[in-house]
């Protein structure tokens, strides 16, 4: 492959990248419930990833809850629970660490079999975990039904949708009037000036 051409598909990739964060951020702001918001970013994330499959885990106290599928798992949304000691989620939530499978991820001794979810049987697998305010609060996985090779870049932008969903999850909490009425000028100040570097 010639520099050129190795360089376009960089340009092109970059920029869907920055078309997905971008459609992220405005689902972000928008007036919607909070379902909406999750369903449509793991619906842009498999259209963006062009993967098979993409589940949005949440955590509710030691178990991980699933709270969005692109797939109609209408039976499994909210009932497919996990423990953090359980499968490859649970492995990537207690690790807090990326977790990337390019074959047979139904093989790796952390794996855990749901039999009601087809993706059981997906080849790949790329898992990050949901951050919000430092901590972990979910998990989001891409999975492939065929054997498949992760970048660094579909990586980077998985860990960025995961940090994303976390600060909608924090903003979902906020009361609209408390937006609306906060003094945000005070509350920048108030909370004091960073820390300067230190000089050497």
């Amino acid at each position: 492959m010639s520099k050129l051409k190795e360089l376009e598909q960089r340009l092109q990739r970059t920029e869907q990248q920055l078309r997905l964060f971008q459609k992220i951020s405005r689902m972000m702001v928008r007036e919607m419930s909070l379902q909406e918001v999750l369903q449509g970013i793991v619906s842009l994330v498999v259209e963006f990833m062009e993967c098979d499959s993409c589940l949005l885990y949440l955590l509710d106290n030691d178990e991980l809850v699933l709270c969005a599928s692109n797939t109609p798992h209408p039976t499994t949304i909210g009932k497919v629970r996990l423990k953090l000691t359980e499968g490859l989620t649970g492995w990537v939530a207690r690790e807090r660490r990326l977790l990337a499978i390019s074959r047979e991820a139904y093989k790796d001794p952390r794996f855990k079999f749901f039999g009601d979810l087809p993706e059981d049987t997906f080849e790949a697998f790329l898992s990050a975990p949901v951050i919000a305010r430092n901590r972990v609060v979910g998990v989001i996985n891409v999975q492939h039904r065929l054997p498949h090779q992760h970048t660094g870049s579909e990586m980077e932008l998985l860990t960025t949708v995961g940090e994303q969903v976390g600060c909608l999850l924090v903003l979902a909490r906020m009361d609209p009037n408390a937006v609306e009425q906060a003094n945000h000028v005070q509350l920048v100040l108030s909370s004091g000036p960073l820390p300067r570097p230190a000089r050497h």
